[in-house]
């Protein structure tokens, strides 16, 4: 069985070489090691913590070691560095078990670098005069970025919270044949029906659809498009279907729901998920939204939920890997698709309906912007209401969720 510590560092050379997600990789060595909940948590904890840090654990192996490093030898110092000045391990187990991950070539040089580190400890975990992007490991263009749109202070706030661990958040499920209640105390600070998961996550709550693991961020687009029961809905980017299961739970059943997904391989997983949570759409079916929809969904729907694909600059403590693949033309080439989602779902509503625009994202380019934008370019169209979600200021992920109406259906 392969140790958690080895694990990790598999996991970030296969991480650094392809687009495959962090989580899906921890989730599959775990699975194959056979690890322990308790090593499974450390592996968790190491590679997440390494790739929250990464770019502050690069500056302190600069620190602590001139020269160059083959691309193993530096994943398994940071391995090593996380635990002894991130994770704050013990010095001689953080120091011991690194040396043991490498080839002994470079077992002297392992050594000596976290000896150092384990002696120069409080020195390096003074980061007041360096640069914020390095403290808080956070690309320099998205700082800059992030320092002109909501100022320095505000983006200090944003990148330490990017780097807190994520807690788990359920929100109750009210179709449950066997509706449980959430524990006393546990959601004073948590909008109704959710409730934190300290410990592990209760697996029969699961497996009986009692509950959905959600941010209290996704509420927002639903609490906007405000389902009503008899209505006919259509959740365009649906899968793996946190927000239809919130429109089926406010609706009070899946009945009049159509769910579609760009991707036909998300489909069993969508279907998978909402019958686990007792919902039964009226389709579930796959359909690319930068395209022309079919024509019997024209004027077919009284309301149209867009949550449409995004930077996810919004959920970065969850997301902990985006931040080093994202670039700024990423999120030139995202607007021209969601300008286009949205161009293509707007037939598809009856006379007086409503379209909710929603992303996980905190750039005004893909969210205000974007919407101003487009009502300049379609007078007959107006945003009623929008909510933006901040993880500085609201403590849960970002989220952006607005409101578009045709003016004759109001004026």
């Amino acid at each position: 069985m392969k140790s958690p510590r080895r694990a990790a560092v598999s996991i970030l050379r296969a991480w650094a070489k392809g687009h495959v997600y962090a989580e899906s990789l921890i989730e599959r060595h775990a699975s194959r090691n056979n690890l322990s909940a308790s090593d499974r948590g450390l592996l968790n904890a190491i590679v997440l913590g390494v790739l929250r840090h990464r770019r502050l654990l690069d500056h302190w192996i600069g620190e602590l070691r001139k020269g160059k490093l083959d691309h193993e030898t530096r994943d398994i110092l940071r391995v090593g560095l996380c635990q002894l000045l991130i994770l704050q391990l013990p010095d001689h187990a953080a120091v011991f078990e690194t040396v043991n991950l490498g080839k002994s070539p470079v077992r002297g040089l392992i050594n000596a670098v976290m000896r150092k580190a384990a002696a120069t400890k409080k020195s390096l975990l003074d980061l007041s005069e360096l640069p914020p992007a390095i403290a808080h490991s956070h690309p320099d263009w998205l700082y800059n970025r992030w320092r002109k749109a909501f100022g320095p202070e505000a983006t200090l706030e944003l990148m330490a919270f990017n780097n807190l661990p994520a807690p788990t958040v359920a929100r109750i499920n009210p179709l449950a044949p066997e509706a449980t209640d959430p524990p006393a105390g546990s959601n004073e600070s948590l909008p109704a029906g959710y409730f934190q998961i300290d410990g592990p996550i209760p697996t029969e709550w699961l497996t009986k659809g009692t509950i959905y693991i959600t941010d209290p961020a996704t509420r927002h687009g639903i609490e906007l498009l405000a389902p009503q029961p008899g209505e006919q809905i259509l959740d365009a980017c649906a899968a793996p279907g946190g927000k239809a299961f919130l429109i089926a739970a406010a609706g009070g059943s899946g009945q009049g729901l159509t769910c579609t997904d760009s991707n036909e391989k998300r489909l069993p997983r969508l279907r998978e998920n909402l019958s686990r949570l007792h919902i039964t759409p009226d389709s579930i079916q796959a359909h690319d939204w930068t395209q022309p929809a079919p024509t019997k969904w024209h004027g077919a729907f009284d309301a149209i939920l867009l949550d449409v694909p995004c930077s996810n600059t919004g959920v970065f403590r969850r997301r902990v890997d985006v931040r080093w693949r994202l670039r700024p033309q990423d999120i030139t080439d995202l607007t021209r698709i969601q300008q286009s989602i949205l161009e293509q779902a707007l037939p598809c509503l009856k006379p007086g309906g409503r379209l909710v625009y929603s992303t996980c994202s905190i750039e005004a380019e893909e969210n205000d912007e974007l919407l101003q934008q487009f009502v300049e370019l379609h007078p007959d169209w107006q945003i009623t209401e929008t909510r933006q979600a901040l993880p500085q200021i609201d403590g849960t992920d970002g989220a952006f969720a607005a409101v578009l109406r045709r003016r004759s259906s109001f004026d």
